[in-house]
């Protein structure tokens, strides 16, 4: 079996438009959260999200690339342009470089924007084409994302887009450690995006009220696993991981931050929006990426929770840790960084595996923010207000989405590599 390491790290998200930036940001446990900027949220219920002041000229970005890209491919290249860096790579170019590129809804604000100038503000029912932009169809296809990468670096292996909902960066990671395992990929730059602050997805997730109404103190409404929460924080941003096989990293003495030890995937066949409560499907994914790591519960050293800050979520999760991970889950470190950075949809499990593959690198354990009164249901050890040092050497992530999607991965420390 070919192994697959992690060789470089590149994030945007709220707060930092950098690796560094972000790190320190999740590390103080200081939320990004505010009211949202990019369009009057007067109307919504909820009118708060978690938003990216990223410079994309500053960043590299050309303005035909502005003007061709819509916002969440724009995050997507800066933060692959910083793994790719971070990973010491002088060339992505090649047949044994893939991209794997997931997102949960895609160009939906560039979408939005273009509908709205095309029916005159939905006055008309049949729109007039001349009005739209001359780059309408590369946000309707969520594969553009994925040839713009692959362009960008002259990648000419397998290129893929992964959209599983709220698991999607996790799922991409997992489908470019498939490729590596497989032989059909020596890099795989991999990772996720998501830039969904829009009319439109605010009003999707006011109507079935899974965000928060608590507007008045935007830094304290995402609440994970706290007994005060209302619902998570939308927010938007994007992670890169370069997946690389181990004998091609070690060959060319590149630093590795971790291993891909273990993922799996399910989906619970249940409801659109709602989940299981006893939470099996995801417990069979934690077990399965368990044993595929050949780890039991006491290797653990942290887990990086799902933690969405809804009551159905945070209790499903904690169900499925009891019933995957036994008594002893009690003594490991668990924690959300969404009550920082929000709940970026697709792009939260890439962003999540990034802050995995950091406390492994730097031995601290990020805080769960605002979790000042735990929920009597959820009562593992969810690290309140407070980062932590440890050494961890295995590190396991969760992510749960809406149409029952499921997934877990586990990243394991180079003093793990035999």
């Amino acid at each position: 079996m070919r192994r697959a390491v992690i060789t470089g790290v590149g994030v945007v998200a709220p707060g930092g438009e950098s690796r560094e930036q972000f790190w320190a940001r999740i590390v103080d446990g200081k939320p990004a959260i505010r009211r949202i900027t990019r369009f009057d949220p007067a109307a919504f219920r909820s009118r708060i999200a978690a938003e990216v002041d990223v410079d994309a000229a500053g960043r590299g970005l050309t303005p035909q690339e502005e003007r061709r890209t819509d916002r969440f491919v724009q995050m997507a290249m800066i933060a692959a342009d910083e793994a790719v860096a971070d990973a010491g790579l002088d060339s992505a170019e090649g047949d044994r470089v893939g991209v794997t590129l997931g997102t949960a809804v895609g160009a939906t604000s560039r979408l939005e924007d273009e509908y709205v100038i095309a029916s005159n503000r939905g006055r008309d029912w049949v729109v007039d084409h001349r009005h739209t932009g001359p780059f309408l169809y590369q946000s309707l296809v969520p594969a553009s994302g994925a040839a713009e990468l692959a362009a960008r670096y002259g990648a000419h292996g397998p290129a893929a887009v992964v959209s599983t909902g709220c698991t999607s960066g996790i799922d991409s990671i997992g489908h470019a450690l498939g490729l590596v395992q497989d032989d059909e990929a020596d890099v795989v730059i991999a990772g996720a995006s998501d830039a969904p602050i829009s009319p439109i997805t605010v009003a999707c997730f006011d109507a079935i009220r899974a965000t928060t109404p608590h507007n008045d103190e935007p830094e304290a409404a995402s609440r994970p696993f706290d007994d005060g929460r209302q619902g998570f924080v939308l927010g938007e941003g994007s992670a890169f991981l370069i997946v690389e096989e181990l004998a091609h990293a070690r060959a060319r003495g590149a630093r590795i931050y971790c291993e891909v030890t273990g993922y799996a995937a399910r989906a619970n066949g249940f409801h659109m929006t709602g989940l299981r409560p006893d939470g099996l499907e995801l417990a069979e994914a934690i077990g399965d990426a368990m044993d595929q790591a050949r780890l039991t519960t006491e290797d653990l050293g942290y887990i990086s929770a799902h933690g969405s800050g809804t009551r159905q979520n945070d209790r499903h999760e904690t169900a499925a840790y009891k019933r995957a991970l036994g008594e002893p889950v009690r003594r490991v470190p668990i924690s959300s960084i969404k009550a920082v950075v929000g709940h970026s949809l697709g792009a939260i499990g890439a962003i999540e595996m990034a802050a995995c593959a950091l406390t492994l690198q730097r031995g601290v354990i990020p805080p769960t923010a605002n979790l000042t009164v735990p929920d009597p249901e959820c009562d593992l050890d969810y690290t309140p207000l407070t980062a932590r040092e440890a050494a961890v050497r295995h590190a396991l992530s969760v992510g749960s989405g809406f149409g029952g999607f499921q997934s877990a991965m586990v990243f394991s420390s180079p003093g793990a590599l035999a």
